[in-house]
């Protein structure tokens, strides 16, 4: 008996046009003589002679082809249907392999679908991509792709010769296709074949791919995430229970694949897998995950930072996009090794006791043809008006915040570091460029919301809701924003209006600290206001005191080639920035180079400057700040109320003069604080005078000008007494010596002041 079929559903399937192969494919019961039997068909296009095999039964029944020569077909004279395989004969080679068409079972339950059409699925990368399953027995890899407006979808891959005729794809009624392939494994290289309307044809990437392929190939690899062995449950138990932001935060901002190289013939440590060479260092290969793990890891710690900020590390196509043009959302980029070797680092970076941020990026995406760029055929990832959709500055896409879906796709993935990878932070790119919509657009380039306006209201939308989700999901953790504009309430919570971060970048204080330092000294005096301004909204928002890669690119030059002076007062200036900023409310990052002192800017092809730090001005440097972190560190004061007028006081912020600044950093519950003195010049003021709230004795705790940190070495001889002189409305005062460019603080020493008058 044969169940024939329209000769419309035959044309469709050859020409890969069939939006359900499994209405035609696979086993389809009939009744015959009053019994049940399976009629079973399968497209073989490059098969001579095709057979079904049942291995329980130890038969096999011939396959002919009815139709169409190569749509074979046969009836398995049995009421229950085993678990059969087909056995092909294709010129000289034979196979044998289970029927795709005969798993009907999907894995997407309709809750599923619900969620993810309203866009709250929030872990949808269970779902969508490519996962290892087990289905009626038999293991194999489940693919789903959301591509509702394609004719067809395939997946295509070495296992089938990348012929999309071989594993069409089912597509339901909310726009999934999916497709069980019987017998893939781990470390398939794989591509979704998506067939348009107008038969135009694009071969794309996994947008819920775990790895891709090393660039410049462009597949998607099959990853199990889930075979990696934590050891960090000790931090990420301590991390639920802390308040993070009365914590000291100080970031070494970190891009993986110019912190070092290695020789390009230097094997890997455990000799592994192919690792990836520079574009342009051709000598060179990157470092991997483990390697990092045993070098960066070591140097962070050494020098006390408290975490280490990735530029992103996301997969990306190009080099010189420094992993801000995103194609791979889900996969971390295989330059440094595979998922597990990033697993590794981060778990490493916990148990040393350092914290994990990784940039990422949902403000544009770049139009590369196998990425998110016209996916199905049509605009589905992006807006489809380039007023909306197109950042013609940068050449990406935006985001369509308004569809549910692309919504849930960038929700789903801030979890997903969180989840999987364990990451402490995200840091939000460019998050200026989302929230207004003629962000460098010139006029009659942009639309106005339905009110009217220049606000995005669907990405202001999308990022409240991100930062609730992953808030809810992971407390302790950190979402910072990169704004650069005056935007209200940006690390507010969500509940009170706010944009639901809890750090955001100060970049206003960042440009006006840098404008000053850029000057000669003696001009300072006519600009103080630029390093008193920031403390007029530093508690407006909790705020990030940032030096980042940003500042020492595209010929802005290193931050020591942005001091003025002869060398020694480069190395002062320097020393006295770093004081200034780290005594200043507000976290801290710094981008790698900075603390020992690049002559050059960054290059992203290169390496650091790494034997500069064979000169001894590069090497105290590099001292310098590591002490200045550990005083940070050390000192609640410095930290505890970063976010609150009552962690700062000024006690002179007037005297432009002299180009001094002075103020009171105060603890918690205000009982130990500090003062710190700030002369930018490099005149050195002998007398000097400031008031401080008691009597006693003022321990010179720390001094930027110190001969061990490069400086010359002129101070107070470890601390001053305070005279019974009022001054800057305070009851008594010290009479300091302040060193040329040099920061000073001082801390009351209780025990050696007790019971000793103020003039003793």
């Amino acid at each position: 008996m044969t169940l024939l079929l329209s000769q419309d559903q035959v044309d469709l399937l050859v020409r890969n046009q069939h939006h359900d192969p499994f209405a035609v494919l696979g086993p389809h019961p009939v009744e015959c003589d009053g019994q049940t039997q399976w009629h079973i068909r399968a497209y073989l296009p490059h098969a001579e002679a095709a057979w079904v095999v049942c291995p329980t039964l130890r038969q096999e029944f011939p396959m002919t082809p009815k139709q169409n020569p190569h749509l074979f077909e046969c009836l398995l004279p049995m009421a229950e249907l085993p678990n059969y395989q087909l056995r092909v004969k294709e010129g000289e080679r034979e196979r044998v392999f289970y029927d795709p068409y005969a798993f009907k079972t999907p894995k997407l339950t309709d809750f599923d679908l619900h969620l993810f059409g309203e866009g709250n699925h929030h872990r949808i990368y269970e779902k969508l991509g490519s996962h290892l399953t087990v289905m009626d027995g038999v293991s194999g890899v489940y693919f789903a792709v959301w591509a509702p407006n394609a004719r067809n979808v395939s997946v295509i891959g070495d296992f089938n010769g990348w012929d999309g005729r071989l594993h069409q794809m089912r597509k339901g009624h909310t726009g999934i296709w999916e497709l069980f392939i019987p017998e893939l494994h781990e470390g398939t290289a794989y591509k979704y074949e998506i067939k348009n309307w107008e038969g135009h044809i694009y071969e794309k990437s996994d947008p819920f791919s775990f790895r891709q392929e090393v660039r410049p190939k462009t597949a998607s690899i099959v990853t199990d995430l889930d075979r990696y062995t934590w050891g960090d449950q000790e931090w990420l138990e301590q991390r639920r229970h802390t308040n993070i932001l009365t914590q000291p935060i100080a970031v070494y901002e970190v891009h993986l694949g110019s912190w070092l190289h290695r020789a390009f013939d230097t094997p890997t440590p455990d000799q592994t897998e192919p690792v990836a060479v520079s574009e342009w260092n051709l000598g060179a290969r990157y470092l991997t995950y483990r390697e990092l793990a045993h070098e960066l890891i070591p140097y962070v710690k050494e020098m006390g930072f408290t975490h280490v900020e990735l530029l992103p590390v996301a997969d990306y196509p190009f080099d010189g996009s420094w992993g801000y043009q995103v194609v791979s959302y889900y996969a971390a980029t295989s330059r440094y090794g595979s998922p597990q070797d990033f697993m590794y680092f981060v778990d490493q970076c916990h148990q040393n006791g350092i914290g994990v941020i990784v940039d990422w990026v949902p403000g544009h995406f770049p139009k590369d043809g196998h990425g998110l760029a016209f996916f199905d055929g049509t605009h589905l990832y992006e807006y489809s008006d380039p007023r909306k959709g197109e950042h013609k500055e940068w050449g990406t896409l935006v985001f369509d915040y308004g569809r549910p879906e692309v919504r849930n796709f960038l929700v789903a993935n801030a979890l997903f570091w969180f989840d999987k990878y364990h990451i402490d932070g995200i840091r939000v790119d460019a998050v200026a460029s989302m929230i207004y919509l003629d962000y460098g657009r010139r006029e009659g380039e942009w639309v106005t919301n339905q009110y009217g306006g220049r606000e995005h209201i669907e990405a202001v939308d999308f990022l409240r809701q991100v930062n609730h989700v992953i808030f809810s999901y992971f407390p302790g953790i950190l979402s910072i924003a990169e704004e650069s504009t005056a935007w209200p309430m940006v690390s507010w919570p969500t509940y009170v209006g706010g944009l639901g971060f809890n750090l955001k970048w100060n970049m206003g204080w960042m440009h006006d600290t840098l404008d000053y330092f850029r000057m000669d000294p003696w001009f300072r005096q006519f600009h103080q206001n630029n390093i008193t301004f920031g403390i007029w909204y530093a508690f407006s928002e909790n705020f990030m005191l940032a030096l980042s890669h940003d500042e020492v690119v595209h010929g802005k030059a290193s931050l020591l080639s942005k001091m003025p002076g002869d060398e020694w007062q480069k190395f002062a200036n320097m020393r006295a920035l770093f004081a200034y900023m780290f005594t200043h409310p507000g976290k801290k990052t710094l981008f790698m180079g900075m603390e020992f002192g690049q002559w050059q800017e960054w290059n992203v092809w290169g390496d650091l400057e790494w034997h500069l730090l064979q000169y001894d001005r590069h090497q105290t440097l590099k001292h310098y700040l590591t002490s200045l972190i550990h005083l940070y560190r050390q000192e609640p004061a410095l930290y505890t109320q970063d976010f609150t007028l009552d962690g700062f006081e000024w006690i002179d912020c007037a005297d432009n003069r002299h180009s001094v600044v002075s103020f009171i950093r105060y603890d918690k519950d205000r009982s130990n604080y500090l003062i710190v003195v700030c002369n930018f010049t490099p005149q050195p003021h002998a007398h000097y005078r400031i008031g401080v709230p008691e009597p006693g004795f003022y321990r010179e705790l720390f001094n930027s000008d110190a001969r061990e940190f490069g400086g010359s070495n002129m101070g107070n001889l470890g601390g001053k007494w305070t005279d019974e002189w009022g001054y800057h409305g305070r009851p008594c005062s010290l009479d300091l010596c302040l060193p040329p460019l040099g920061v000073m603080v001082f801390k009351l020493d209780r025990q050696k002041s007790q019971g000793v008058s103020g003039d003793a």
